[in-house]
């Protein structure tokens, strides 16, 4: 179960921490919780930051202020100010126009999910330039498997009229080797995507310090 901040060590705390380790340090919680100062008071800022940073993750770049504010104690004021990070953010990094050579290259779009406690299935739209598009959440699974269904991870893509996409998730558990399940799913998103003419470009399933890709495989 998550602690409250009032159960984390001072010196631990998001902000006590960011000041004495770097912004790199934070979990995306602990970043959002440092945004959103503090809670309600019928919810500790970590368990909001934990619900907004849910939903973030789901709409990828297309989060609006609506989505954000829908939760109690969120008013205009927090949800402007978690958006203009975001948009700060994305004109230095610009993950959307990211150009995409090798299966490494969507790494650092993706990586900070490598610390989650559950399995998160990601889809980047790429376009005809190999572009990225945006990177959302498909479906969040438990701690060793991600159910996942054909018509999610193709709905977005489709609506982002991409020509293409890359679908990658994390390995909470360890290894990066590719299970029964993760084979199987591959599968089915190839032939799916060949029916609809979106081609899927690689699953790569990664950890904090490596991954797996079925392109580079020859598993695609």
């Amino acid at each position: 179960m998550s602690k409250t901040i009032a159960q984390i060590p001072q010196a631990d705390r998001p902000r006590e921490k960011l000041l004495r380790k770097g912004a790199e340090a934070l979990s995306d919680r602990e970043l959002l919780a440092v945004l959103l100062g503090k809670g309600t008071p019928g919810m500790d800022v970590m368990t909001l930051a934990g619900k907004l940073a849910r939903v973030i993750d789901e709409k990828g770049l297309e989060v609006k202020a609506e989505d954000l504010t829908q939760f109690a104690g969120v008013g205009d004021a927090k949800a402007t100010l978690i958006l203009a990070a975001i948009e700060f953010a994305r004109r230095r990094i610009k993950p959307e126009g990211a150009k995409i050579v090798t299966p490494a290259d969507l790494l650092p779009h993706v990586r900070h999910y490598a610390d989650r406690k559950q399995e998160h299935f990601l889809c980047a739209s790429i376009n005809g330039a190999n572009e990225i598009l945006n990177i959302r959440v498909v479906s969040i699974g438990l701690i060793d498997r991600s159910p996942v269904h054909p018509r999610e991870v193709f709905a977005d893509a489709l609506t982002d009229r991409a020509s293409a996409i890359i679908v990658a998730h994390n390995h909470p558990g360890g290894g990066v080797g590719p299970s029964a399940s993760d084979i199987n799913i591959t599968a089915q998103l190839k032939a799916a995507g060949e029916i609809i003419g979106l081609e899927l470009l690689d699953h790569i399933i990664f950890s904090r310090n490596e991954y797996f890709s079925f392109l580079e495989a020859g598993r695609l």
